[in-house]
């Protein structure tokens, strides 16, 4: 807490500087690039790269009878060493644990979102071309471009962070990062559990239907959770299964020793060689999966991904972008009817019935908390042609803090899933029953639970 604590004063006071520092800070850049040796500095470890630099900044000062303090003077040389090798001024947000969001917008101006909601940084970049080095070295490192020609790119940091960069053209006010953070400790289900974002009985019911095999779609909005949550689930998959996981950028930290990990791939500067999600889902079938996990289905590759999970793919999992559990059914069906095929709604949905077992609806609250809304049963396709369904679990809200903190209950709403045969093969009614009888004697558990995961 502490160790937070400085980092987040640290990273506030930056703005805050004296004129001395700033010159300081420009004029020991300029000085330092045209001293130092590159091709040897490279050579040595960060730790002794870090040392070197130092020295320089202290020598340098007393060179020019600088009027900064040593402190001063240590945070310029881990600048230096950050501008090197590491990404610049963000590399202060990145270790910092409660930061989830980091948003450039322009040299000048970054974002950050701590405690579920956004705040303006003080750290800057230096200019357009600070900023657009920066950019490119993370493109660079996971092999990937960006520039005028080739100006959108998807990357991801060393840790599994997500990025996204867009240079100008496109972007007009100058080069855009938007990085989602990911907590260096993979949580579980009961850990979110008791940050308030489900109950204990909702728990037991997810991890009885991740047992026995159920296909599972976490839906939700931007932000609302839904990787974390997939990675929580994900670590109920049994280590005797093979796993194939299918992504955009490599951030799922699946735990099993059995995993293979697929990446998407855009095209080259000559338009080829493109790999796309689609393509992935269809190779993975190939290779004799127990389970596909794909970290987010957005296009065409959902009928890949809803014959997988008809042909014996069970307990396979993924996410996609809808706001309520109901929209999550639409979204499929328009996915499904992007892919080229023709065919009628009630032959999708029937399809998406039989893929799909369970939806999971995660949603962002407005006051930065992340809940489970939603936990929905599938039960088939009415005579109508409809998508039958039933709510297992609902969170419902009944008002907020002095402090603006939502509160509500989570309720169940039926005693006994459909999915009661298949615990039974798995002897796992006992367990699934037990907690939806409490769940409902409950009455519905109040949730006044703050924190966000």
């Amino acid at each position: 807490m502490a160790e937070d604590q400085a980092q987040n004063k640290e990273a506030n006071e930056i703005a805050e500087e004296s004129p001395s520092l700033t010159v300081f800070r420009k004029e020991a850049h300029d000085t330092m690039l045209s001293r130092i040796n590159l091709a040897s500095a490279f050579k040595l470890t960060p730790e002794e790269l870090r040392a070197e630099i130092e020295s320089f900044v202290f020598d340098f000062a007393q060179e020019r009878r600088a009027q900064v303090t040593k402190r001063e003077q240590i945070s310029v040389a881990r600048e230096l060493v950050d501008d090197m090798i590491g990404l610049g001024p963000l590399e202060i947000l990145l270790d910092d644990d409660s930061i989830s969001d980091i948003v450039v917008n322009g040299p000048h101006q970054i974002y950050i979102e701590r405690g579920g909601l956004m705040e303006l940084a003080s750290i800057r970049f230096r200019d357009d071309a600070h900023l657009l080095q920066i950019a490119q070295r993370i493109a660079n490192r996971v092999g990937r471009r960006v520039d005028t020609s080739s100006p959108l790119c998807d990357a991801r940091l060393p840790d599994g962070s997500r990025v996204n960069i867009v240079v100008p053209p496109i972007a007009l006010d100058g080069a855009s990062i938007s990085i989602r953070k990911f907590s260096k400790k993979a949580l579980d289900l009961n850990a979110l559990a008791k940050f308030g974002a489900l109950t204990e009985e909702m728990v037991v019911v997810l991890q009885v239907a991740s047992t026995c095999g159920l296909n599972i779609i976490i839906s939700g909005g931007t932000g609302s959770g839904k990787t974390t949550l997939l990675n929580a689930m994900s670590q109920l998959i049994p280590n005797s299964e093979r796993i194939v996981t299918c992504e955009d950028a490599a951030e799922l930290k699946l735990q099993q020793p059995h995993v293979v990990r697929l990446e998407s791939r855009p095209p080259n500067i000559e338009g080829k060689g493109e790999i796309t999600i689609r393509d992935l889902v269809k190779n993975a079938l190939r290779m004799r999966p127990d389970r596909i996990v794909v970290g987010e289905v957005r296009g065409e590759e959902c009928v890949d991904m809803l014959q997988a999970m008809n042909t014996g793919h069970d307990g396979s999992m993924s996410t996609i972008h809808a706001n309520k559990a109901k929209e999550a059914f639409v979204r499929m069906e328009n996915m499904v009817a992007m892919s080229g095929f023709k065919l009628p709604s009630e032959v999708v949905r029937a399809q998406i019935a039989g893929a799909v077992n369970i939806i999971v609806q995660t949603e962002r609250l407005h006051d930065g908390s992340r809940k489970i809304t939603e936990i929905v049963e599938i039960m088939g396709v009415s005579e109508r042609g409809e998508i039958e369904y039933q709510h297992l679990f609902k969170f419902l809200p009944m008002g907020a803090t002095e402090d603006h903190k939502i509160f509500g209950k989570f309720e169940a709403c039926v005693d006994q899933p459909m999915f009661l045969e298949k615990a039974i093969t798995y002897g796992l009614d006992k367990k699934l029953l037990a907690a939806m009888k409490t769940a409902i004697e409950k009455g519905g558990r109040e949730s006044r639970d703050d924190s966000i995961y």
